[in-house]
């Protein structure tokens, strides 16, 4: 049984940890909410553009057999661009990621990663040393674009990925990534970014089909070629929005639990610290009784 001093400074201990981990749940709380805020304003936005995209590629589909963004090509080397943070105490919000970075070459892409064919471009440190620590070589890290997060920044990286897939420096190019549901819940999400690939679920397609003609003014190619890098710029910025919302809920959620159970831990130390005290001062009472019997 630990002695009074060794409780002591068990609940002093626990203390300091709970007072860290319920003010970092507050400030996660904070960023949460303003980070929240702005992708819920920009999801509708985004698959608003979709919309746009969609209305084209049905007007004039054989536009897609010109476009460069959507050249399939036979994949001879893949970028895999990993989503995840530069702190940790965020629960399994990296492991996640890595765990579907993991799943994604090892069902699409194993042979090409054996021949040194797919480059892992990590966002974020966490991310990075965990893929390293599990035997993967990391290509690229880039630990700033989530600390300076901006409509100007995640433009400036998805024109350098654009310039990558035109120069056929990459055949395909996927994203990792933890996309937002709520505070709770984060769904762990990989996606091809490159080539475009439309998904059609949850768009209004009806319409689409109702007016297959359509007159375009200006021309189609200068629609589409001003139109794609901004969908492509657009879904970038969504993708971080989503993970640095997603860190936040993760975060916040890890540190409310680590409060509970330092509660929960605080309350049985105290316990055991009082049941402790009681016994020794029963046990001081009754050897001076013992004393005082002894003499008289």
């Amino acid at each position: 049984m630990a002695s009074l001093k060794e409780l002591r400074t068990r609940i002093s201990s626990v203390t300091s940890t709970r007072q860290m981990t319920s003010a970092m749940k507050l400030v996660s709380a904070a960023k949460l909410r303003k980070v929240q805020d702005t992708l819920l304003q920009l999801r509708p936005y985004v698959n608003r553009m979709r919309d746009v995209l969609l209305t084209v590629m049905y007007s004039v589909p054989e536009i897609w057999e010109t476009c460069v963004y959507a050249e399939k090509r036979e994949p001879k080397r893949v970028l895999c661009i990993v989503f995840t943070s530069n702190r940790g105490l965020c629960g399994s919000f990296n492991g996640n990621a890595v765990r579907k970075t993991n799943e994604l070459i090892q069902s699409k892409y194993s042979q090409l990663y054996e021949n040194g064919c797919v480059d892992l471009f990590v966002i974020g440190k966490k991310g990075a040393d965990l893929l390293k620590s599990q035997g993967y070589k990391i290509s690229n890290v880039d630990n700033n674009i989530i600390e300076r997060l901006n409509y100007q920044h995640a433009s400036q990286f998805t024109e350098r990925l654009m310039e990558q897939f035109r120069n056929k420096t990459y055949d395909v190019i996927e994203i990792v990534y933890n996309q937002f549901k709520n505070a709770a819940v984060q769904e762990v999400t990989a996606e091809q970014f490159l080539p475009i690939c439309i998904h059609e679920d949850g768009l209004d397609t009806e319409v689409l089909y109702k007016n297959p003609t359509m007159l375009f003014e200006p021309s189609i190619d200068e629609i589409v070629n001003d139109l794609i890098p901004k969908i492509l710029t657009i879904d970038i910025y969504r993708t971080l929005m989503d993970s640095c919302t997603s860190e936040q809920g993760a975060r916040m959620t890890a540190m409310h639990t680590a409060t509970d159970n330092a509660d929960e831990l605080l309350d049985e130390l105290r316990l055991t610290y009082n049941k402790e005290r009681q016994a020794a001062i029963t046990e001081e009472l009754t050897e001076i009784e013992s004393g005082a019997n002894a003499l008289s």
